[in-house]
């Protein structure tokens, strides 16, 4: 590890030890509680050298740790200097008896309250408190007081999101709300997700890498008024007519001032524990504001995609398509001439690119040759690089953001020719996958109940893989959206017509090769009614060189059979003859 890790270490104690703090826990969040940060926000990345999107470092005096999730055991491993923090899984070696342990005299951790939610809060204070430890929230945090060259906050010019894919109005939408608040009794609502006031006013911005997203806080009130704090930047006078005479600017700072107004008028005010900074609701109590602790109005309405926004997403998903037949048919001929991963994952972008209404990734693009493709989350850097060698695996999870919809997929690639253990427990995955595809399940169910339909066939087998099998996505918005999801992890969430996940089991040979196959899905009606179904999005083949067909039952193999079937009908068209005759090849029935 460089030393400027360790140096900042040592920084960062010697100012806890000048607060009179024992410890102080650094997430990887912002004030927004964000996935993905800007580079102002990076303080875990900047302290650890870990660069992660889930995870959090606890600092005391003598000791250290990182902890992060099962997606980012490997990575975590490799970034971060073992001589300077213990590495911990976060579900299995949680934070609370880790600090108990360690504190066995007593102390005071500090956080800061704007970077982690009130339930988060409250958990972690109340387990402290039995073991005599206390939780003190710091007035400003002392990471940033040891960050000499801290980036400036982002300041991307808004955009607006047509009717044409958002499909409806943002009048239309604060209506919506509004009728929400009267009916709960409550004056208005805080929105601290990014993602939920760029989807209620129709807006996108450019402040979070590979999410287009206006970094924002807002208020929305129960006669449809909308108060927006953002950084000041450069509005188009579209922008403000687009917004309406019931939406007000106004600067960051200004938020705390109308917190406090709403508990001087002892408002019911309506705040998600779950996404909310812990600091808001701290402000609206101290205030003498009611506090609501509620779900974020907005999250299943954005969840639930409009037809235009399901149209979108169809269109993006065909492009996208093309795109990355285009590159799967190119890799083939590269590899002959010798391609490594940056190399493959810069071929890919440079496909996207040349799509309409391309306008980013959806993320960095994971494309891991032989060992990287077992972690999970891998970032591809000119140190890590590898070339893709025959007799390996190649997996590459990429996407990306069209103004009409946010694609994300995951294909294993077999380079030369697979072992037969490569070949059995891709098709396990497989069968997997397909089981999750062509599920029906009646209203009311929930992603946590239809989990172990993918695992099925590789817990048979003795295998499993330690993330999720589905998440939510948005449209244009995050890659990650909430609150559907399908995991181990229970969830109360039912799946609704409109909603899209992706479906993406795996199976990881640490040290030797990772396997994903990874659709985005939308939730329909189905034709035995009334049960529900889903559509698959993605549109790619997967390889069959990888598939062993003894392991197929007659309805798995149908199902693929069908769906290379329905992709080379979309995209052959689309083709030059190269890459159509590719394709026809690569999805010839088995």
């Amino acid at each position: 590890m460089p030393d400027r890790y360790h140096q900042r270490l040592l920084a960062l104690r010697a100012e806890l030890a000048r607060r009179g703090l024992d410890g102080f826990v650094v997430p990887h969040s912002d004030q927004y509680q964000s996935e993905y940060l800007p580079a102002s926000a990076e303080r875990l990345a900047w302290l650890t050298g870990f660069t992660g999107s889930a995870g959090f470092a606890a600092v005391l005096a003598g000791q250290a740790a990182v902890f992060t999730d099962g997606r980012y055991t490997l990575q975590v491993r490799a970034e971060v200097e073992g001589a300077d923090y213990a590495i911990r899984h976060q579900t299995e070696q949680p934070l609370a008896p880790w600090l108990i342990e360690t504190m066995a005299g007593g102390g005071r951790i500090g956080y800061d309250p704007w970077l982690h939610t009130t339930n988060w809060v409250e958990r972690l204070r109340s387990d402290l408190k039995r073991a005599g430890l206390e939780l003190e929230a710091v007035e400003s945090n002392p990471v940033d007081a040891v960050w000499a060259d801290r980036p400036e906050p982002p300041r991307a010019p808004l955009t607006i999101q047509p009717l044409a894919y958002a499909g409806r109005p943002p009048r239309d939408k604060r209506a919506e709300l509004a009728v929400t608040l009267r009916t709960s009794g409550s004056a208005a609502v805080v929105l601290t997700m990014p993602e939920s006031v760029a989807w209620l006013l129709n807006i996108r911005g450019g402040d979070v890498p590979r999410t287009p997203l206006a970094l924002c806080f807002a208020i929305v009130h129960e006669d449809e008024r909308a108060e927006l704090f953002l950084e000041p930047r450069e509005v188009a006078p579209g922008i403000l007519d687009h917004l309406g005479a019931g939406v007000t600017l106004q600067p960051p700072g200004a938020l705390l001032e109308a917190l406090d107004r709403l508990g001087g008028e002892r408002c019911r005010v309506r705040v998600d524990p779950e996404s909310a900074a812990s600091a808001i609701i701290a402000r609206l109590s101290a205030a003498g504001a009611v506090i609501e602790r509620a779900v974020d109005p907005t999250v299943l309405p954005r969840a639930r995609k409009s037809p235009e926004e399901l149209a979108g997403a169809r269109a993006a998903h065909l492009r996208d398509g093309v795109a990355m037949v285009r590159f799967l048919h190119w890799l083939e001929g590269a590899l002959e001439g010798g391609v490594s991963e940056l190399g493959a994952a810069t071929r890919l972008e440079a496909f996207r690119r040349e799509g309409a209404l391309f306008r980013d990734l959806s993320f960095e693009t994971i494309s891991g040759a032989g060992p990287n493709g077992a972690i999970v989350h891998y970032r591809v850097t000119p140190e890590s690089d590898r070339r893709l060698e025959p007799g390996t695996l190649y997996l590459v999870d990429s996407g990306a953001q069209y103004q009409d919809g946010t694609t994300d997929i995951t294909r294993t690639v077999a380079l030369g020719q697979p072992s037969p253990e490569m070949r059995e427990r891709f098709t396990l995955v497989l069968k997997g996958h397909a089981a999750l595809a062509r599920t029906r399940f009646p209203a009311g169910t929930s992603g946590s109940q239809l989990d172990a339909l993918a695992r099925h066939a590789l817990w048979q087998a003795g295998l499993d893989y330690d993330h999720g099998t589905g998440h939510g996505v948005g449209s244009y918005l995050s890659v990650h959206e909430g609150p559907q999801r399908i995991s181990k992890v229970p969830n109360r969430t039912p799946l609704e017509p409109g909603m899209i996940l992706s479906n993406e089991p795996g199976c990881y040979v640490a040290g030797a090769y990772g396997i994903r196959i990874e659709n985005l899905m939308a939730v329909r009606d189905s034709a035995h009614r009334p049960m529900l179904e889903f559509e698959t999005l993605t549109l790619v083949p997967i390889d069959r060189r990888l598939i062993e067909p003894a392991l197929l039952e007659a309805g798995e193999r149908d199902w693929l059979n069908g769906y290379h079937q329905r992709v080379c009908h979309a995209l052959a068209p689309l083709l030059d003859t190269a890459a159509a005759a590719w394709l026809t090849e690569a999805t010839r029935p088995l």
